[in-house]
């Protein structure tokens, strides 16, 4: 028995589990109570007629990355209608806030014969298009069985996850041949998923290069503007569990040196914030909780923007941005907004969600990687004192940012035909 039998065999054995598993995650505030039927492939909304193309994105990061693609996309294609898929929370309200019309968002079925099966018997999409590195077993040989053509994009492929796949390697070559189009962000991330079956593989570069600057809500600017007034800051951005003892501990450090530090931490998952607040509250330190509307003083030792959507603000007010996910073994998070925004970059050591990107800000003397709070200290402690020190690396940060752009272009080129293949429609390339 194949791999990718025994794996469909369990899943569908595993299937009456998932409500009760689903709804231990809603419980930590991991799924929405109200559109738990989404997971479990029924429809929240009507399929609209026409044309319809789906594009999934696991959660924020890719979510992000896509949504200047489907502007474009529908500019090209007026008779179209995309539905785009994400499996977080907060990749949910996100692209509810932000999707624009004729796009549609629900959530993506969890991996079982069922769910997938219901998912496809409702949207009857034309085509697919998978973002990055989505490769569920039963989502993708069951839109192949029904003559789906699909492509991914954006695509990226770690060392271990290769590794991983190569256990699984007939499996690998079913799974990754099943995409028309495989589009890499890079070379090394082309050649791995070559390896493993998808032999048209191609780099054309990473989108979340392109991605439009993230907002900056004015209620936040003219906060930011009143409370950080003289002080010296800096912000740790997207951070993930075990990170923020760390940058509290970072924060000790420093404020010995430097009198009125403030230090701002932005979860990644911002129902997270309550218990982080209660953990640095543990460690004596001053807390003001944006989600809460606490009110920044003199005294606050941390500002946790338990928010979602306001990170664009604090790139474009602070100079100093940490990277989370990389002291972690989560893999980092794209320091391309903040760098075209104006921001020194120090990240931690694991960063392989993104390592093409930041192996060229590491050539570029872009970034500093930091193993610790004494190594963070270290190297915010120098930022904070040097000023050309920070002006160079400022610089270095947005010309590095600058000459990797073009993913969306290159994205589109190859993108746009395989859309009209699969829909007998006819973009308008000048869009």
């Amino acid at each position: 028995m194949s791999g990718l039998a025994i794996y469909r065999g369990l899943t569908r054995l595993l299937g009456p589990l998932i409500p009760a598993y689903l709804q231990r995650r809603m419980k930590r505030g991991k799924e929405d109570p109200v559109r738990m039927g989404e997971r479990l492939g029924t429809a929240g909304l009507k399929r609209p007629a026409g044309h319809l193309v789906w594009l999934h994105a696991a959660s924020v990061g890719e979510s992000l990355s896509i949504l200047t693609l489907i502007d474009r996309i529908l500019a090209a294609r007026p008779d179209l209608t995309l539905l785009v898929t994400s499996g977080t929370v907060t990749s949910a309200k996100l692209l509810g806030k932000r999707l624009p019309e004729r796009a549609l968002h629900q959530f993506v079925p969890v991996d079982t014969p069922g769910a997938v099966a219901g998912f496809l018997d409702h949207w009857r999409p034309d085509a697919a298009v998978l973002v990055e590195s989505e490769l569920w077993p039963n989502l993708i040989t069951l839109t192949r069985a029904r003559r789906i053509p699909m492509a991914l994009i954006n695509a990226r492929m770690s060392a271990s996850s290769e590794r991983g796949w190569r256990w699984w390697a007939s499996a690998a070559r079913s799974i990754t041949g099943s995409f028309g189009l495989v589009l890499a962000q890079d070379e090394t991330a082309a050649a791995r998923l070559r390896r493993l079956g998808a032999t048209g593989a191609k780099a054309v570069g990473n989108l979340k290069v392109d991605a439009a600057p993230p907002p900056a809500p004015d209620g936040l600017m003219g906060d930011l503007t009143r409370f950080l007034a003289g002080r010296a800051a800096w912000v740790a951005a997207s951070t993930h569990p075990g990170e923020e003892r760390i940058l509290a501990d970072t924060h000790q450090l420093l404020k010995k040196a430097i009198p009125g530090l403030l230090t701002v931490i932005v979860p990644r998952h911002p129902e997270r914030g309550p218990e982080i607040a209660r953990m640095l509250r543990d460690m004596d330190l001053d807390v003001a909780q944006r989600s809460t509307g606490d009110r920044v003083t003199g005294r606050t030792d941390i500002y946790l923007a338990d928010t979602l959507g306001e990170l664009g603000g604090f790139f474009r007010v602070l100079t100093i941005v940490f990277m989370g996910g990389s002291l972690v073994r989560v893999g980092g998070h794209n320091p391309i907004e903040p760098a075209l925004l104006g921001a020194a970059i120090l990240t931690g050591p694991h960063v392989h969600n993104f390592e093409g990107i930041y192996r060229a800000f590491s050539d570029g003397k872009a970034s500093e990687t930091v193993t610790d709070a004494p190594s963070l200290a270290a190297a915010i402690g120098r930022l904070m004192s040097d000023g050309v020190l920070a002006g160079a690396r400022v610089t270095a940060a947005a010309e590095t940012a600058g000459s990797l752009t073009g993913a969306l272009e290159t994205t589109l080129t190859d993108l746009l035909p395989f859309l009209d293949t699969a829909t007998g429609g006819t973009s308008n390339a000048r869009t």
